[in-house]
């Protein structure tokens, strides 16, 4: 059996399912300076999968995400478990951190496959051709 990945989620399915669902969780997994000062979905919890100062993953990612879910609860294929849904800069690092999740038994993990700044332009900016921003969903800054 090959590997397991996260379901892709555009930014618009991503929030409609956050909408549909409110048990769901939206984990913008991306760096903390990004986070705070680039901005994030309204309502996303932060918790880094690879961050600043070290630039390595996170060994805590999945009790942090744990904590989050049912009080930490292990979520088993027997438990209705929350969907946990992955959201990073361009939907690379959330690719990646979704297959850890769902290797260590978390059953409904998506991800923004379009991340919250999208690729790169032909002039090397992001937000103007796909991402969360681009398509006007909900998002704050510090």
């Amino acid at each position: 059996m090959g590997e397991r990945l996260p379901t892709p989620l555009s930014p618009e399915q991503a929030h409609r399912l956050l909408q549909d669902d409110p048990q769901s969780l939206l984990v913008d997994i991306r760096s903390t300076m990004e986070f705070l000062f680039v901005g994030h979905p309204t309502g996303a919890v932060h918790v880094p999968w690879i961050d600043e100062p070290d630039w390595t993953v996170n060994p805590q990612f999945l009790t942090e995400i744990r904590k989050r879910l049912l009080g930490g609860a292990v979520c088993t294929p027997d438990d209705t478990c929350a969907s946990v849904v992955l959201i990073c800069r361009s939907g690379k690092r959330s690719l990646e951190a979704g297959k850890a999740l769902l290797e260590a038994g978390l059953p409904n993990v998506f991800h923004v496959d379009e991340g919250f700044e999208g690729e790169l332009d032909d002039q090397h900016h992001r937000s103007t051709i796909g991402g969360w921003r681009y398509h006007g969903l909900p998002w704050e800054q510090c």
